[in-house]
């Protein structure tokens, strides 16, 4: 624990961790999350985790039924170890501190990212149950808007005419049609580094963080592997990654298209992806009082930069970013200054 005077909610769960660990028992933070959920790591031996999700902000139950469903479907996932689903404590295995975002560096991304395509793969190939969420028209559709709404209006404070709302319009139902045309599969959402934890038996990587996981669209997750939120790439090595990904893919028999296709998927998801993460990162700071991701929102500006002027359907929005959101960008930094 910090020093700080604990909380009504960290005393509910110091005593919920005590009644199942034993008196004595004390936890610290483990790790930090962009919504309401918070981890804590015991000092027993061997250390536990906490996971502590508050009822009202973020149910656990959604956590536990998807952690069952990619158990089962052989993903390697958190074991549970004791659950009150109703205060909204859960004990789990210790996986250890380091994600992949930790451990990844030039010489190792090979190795590391072959553990992730197999745990991909056997993700993608479970058939996501009747009445699962599903990524449709109005979820794709509602996820770019948070870009202008929250990133070019609240953050840039730009003014957007009549001209620009319709290019954006037009760029992002180009990017709905994209994504609704691919094989539909079961989707984490969020599959990139720091939610994939390498395991002390050396094992493929352990997955988390999938409590957003729906039915979507193929090319969604090997987007988020590699343009992550925390770390860049040279692109020859995210094509040749790409490249891998299919082929693994098309041998464990999902529904894949061509690679020249799936490519141009994986590129025009990124882009849904992009806009919408740079929407959320504004939003986190200002609706949320997070500041922290708006630092990393020149990374996806970059992640734009490179894939947009492959696909002259999109030639507006690239222009559009180009002419007005990048000075915007930089004239908010310097007055920031």
């Amino acid at each position: 624990m910090t020093h700080e005077t604990p909380s009504p909610r960290d005393l509910e769960r110091i005593a919920w961790t005590t009644q199942i660990l034993g008196a004595g028992t004390t936890q610290h933070r483990a790790s930090f999350d962009a919504g309401f959920r918070s981890y804590w790591r015991t000092d027993t031996s061997p250390t536990r985790i906490v996971m502590d999700s508050p009822p009202g902000l973020e149910d656990v139950a959604p956590w536990l039924e998807i952690r069952d469903l990619l158990g089962n479907g052989g993903v390697r996932v958190p074991e549970v170890l004791a659950a009150d689903i109703e205060h909204g404590f859960l004990l789990l295995e210790d996986l250890g501190v380091n994600t992949y975002l930790h451990d990844l560096d030039a010489d190792n991304a090979d190795a590391l990212f072959d553990g992730a395509f197999a745990q991909l793969a056997k993700l993608q190939a479970i058939a996501p149950p009747a009445g699962f969420p599903r990524y449709d028209h109005e979820r794709l559709s509602m996820e770019p808007r948070l870009f202008d709404e929250w990133f070019c209006i609240r953050h840039l404070g730009m003014t957007l005419d009549c001209g620009e709302m319709e290019m954006l319009d037009a760029a992002y139902l180009h990017l709905v049609d994209t994504a609704l045309a691919q094989a539909q599969v079961l989707v984490h959402r969020d599959f990139m580094p720091r939610n994939l934890m390498r395991t002390s038996t050396g094992e493929s990587p352990a997955v988390i963080d999938f409590q957003g996981a729906v039915a979507g669209p193929i090319a969604y997750d090997p987007a988020s592997l590699f343009k992550d939120a925390f770390i860049s790439w040279p692109e020859d090595r995210v094509q040749a990654w790409l490249h891998e990904y299919h082929r693994r893919a098309i041998a464990a028999g999902l529904p894949l298209p061509p690679i020249e296709r799936f490519l141009h998927d994986v590129d025009l998801m990124g882009v849904h992806r992009h806009l919408k993460v740079l929407g959320i990162f504004a939003r986190l700071n200002y609706r949320d009082g997070k500041p922290k991701y708006l630092e990393d929102a020149p990374r996806f500006i970059a992640y734009l930069d490179t894939v947009l002027p492959r696909h002259p359907r999109l030639a507006a929005l690239h222009d559009f970013i180009q002419r007005r959101v990048k000075p915007a960008m930089a004239e908010r930094a310097d007055a920031a200054r």
